[in-house]
């Protein structure tokens, strides 16, 4: 068994299926595979190869964290309900992270997190010690105003397009994502209340289904 508690941070989110196994500050597993799909029947065979790769088994693990969007649709419900069953199996807390709470991990200052939402919009957050908002969905020269006394760090996809619409810089995150996710959920495991859920800034595209779906237990 680790020394000191394991954390596992995951996310199927965008086009890919991203794992990093925290162990105190040291990773001792991390693995990112791009796909288009697949991700469901991917991603637990990829967690126990990596459990494997760090000398760990299910029952090393003290909590997880889950990426919980904005991002593609099924992505997410993927990751959220794979970290729904983990954490009430395992009997370990889950901690749910949004990307911009990952993208902003280990960042000093006013930083700006802008994702592509593709139809000519963005997600955005700011963080800000004076007084940030978000998260929203807009066109970029839409977005709320931006401190203007320092230059926000802006990170995301859209970056590039956003800094210069707020006189901002364009920078990389601190941490790969799943690790960052990781991270995030080691500092509030103890604390954690309820079960991660999705975040959703856009409707499905998807028409309705004649019976209404189940509804997800908060």
């Amino acid at each position: 068994m680790p020394p000191e508690p394991l954390i596992l941070g995951f996310d199927t989110s965008a086009a890919h299926c991203a794992a990093a196994f925290l162990c105190g500050e040291r990773v001792v597993a991390a693995r990112s595979e791009a796909m288009g799909q697949g991700q469901a029947e991917r991603l637990m065979p990829m967690l126990e190869e990596m459990l494997a790769e760090a000398g760990a088994g299910w029952g090393d693990l003290a909590a997880l964290g889950v990426g919980t969007g904005p991002g593609n649709f099924t992505g997410v419900r993927i990751s959220v309900a794979a970290a729904r069953g983990l954490a009430m199996a395992l009997g370990i807390p889950a901690v749910g992270v949004t990307l911009f709470e990952a993208l902003r991990v280990g960042q000093d200052g006013p930083v700006l997190v802008v994702l592509d939402a593709r139809r000519g919009q963005v997600h955005a957050q700011y963080f800000d010690i004076a007084g940030g908002w978000g998260p929203v969905l807009a066109p970029p020269g839409a977005l709320p105003p931006v401190a203007a006394r320092a230059k926000a760090l802006c990170l995301g996809d859209a970056a590039g397009m956003v800094a210069p619409l707020v006189a901002g810089r364009v920078g990389a995150p601190a941490f790969p994502l799943a690790e960052a996710i990781a991270r995030i959920a080691a500092t509030r495991r103890l604390g954690v209340v309820g079960r991660p859920s999705p975040l959703y800034l856009r409707p499905a595209d998807a028409a309705p289904p004649r019976e209404a779906a189940p509804a997800l237990l908060p």
